[in-house]
């Protein structure tokens, strides 16, 4: 979205909900591990924010991210992700085991909280690039009618 949507009363409540929406994503994933929630969650609550953010401010959005950049950094959430589960394997563990990553100053509960803390916030990015990544290709097509 190029222009901006809305007036005054759309800008002030987006100035007020976005940063209230980031921080209980935050939430959302600290607290993944001990009940509801978790990436996933809120990967598509911080992604709420970015889209929100991109239709009423436009271009001028501070969240304003190409689709290719969106896509990379989706990308890394997903190396995160991996990489969590690769660290496993330096300790003779099985894949994302992770009472074996290699963090010997830590407990076996310690590690584990890690372990699942370290995948939610690869899914947590994952997610909300994946989000803004449709949005930006959606935001970049002029038109629904295919052409020959």
């Amino acid at each position: 979205m190029k222009k901006r949507f809305g007036g005054t009363i759309l800008d002030i409540s987006t100035r007020l909900i976005i940063p209230f929406s980031m921080m209980y994503a935050i939430y959302v994933l600290a607290a993944g591990e001990l009940g509801p929630g978790g990436g996933f969650q809120a990967g598509a609550v911080l992604a709420l924010g970015i889209v929100f953010s991109r239709l009423v401010k436009g271009k001028n959005s501070f969240f304003s991210i190409s689709g290719t950049t969106a896509a990379g950094i989706a990308g890394l959430g997903a190396f995160l992700y991996c990489f969590t589960g690769w660290l496993t394997f330096s300790n003779g563990g099985q894949f994302l085991e992770y009472g074996h990553l290699p963090f010997k100053w830590l407990d076996y509960v310690h590690l584990h909280e890690l372990g699942i803390f370290l995948i939610e916030a690869g899914v947590t990015i994952c997610v909300m690039m994946t989000i803004t990544t449709i949005l930006e290709a959606l935001l970049k097509r002029e038109d629904f009618e295919d052409h020959d």
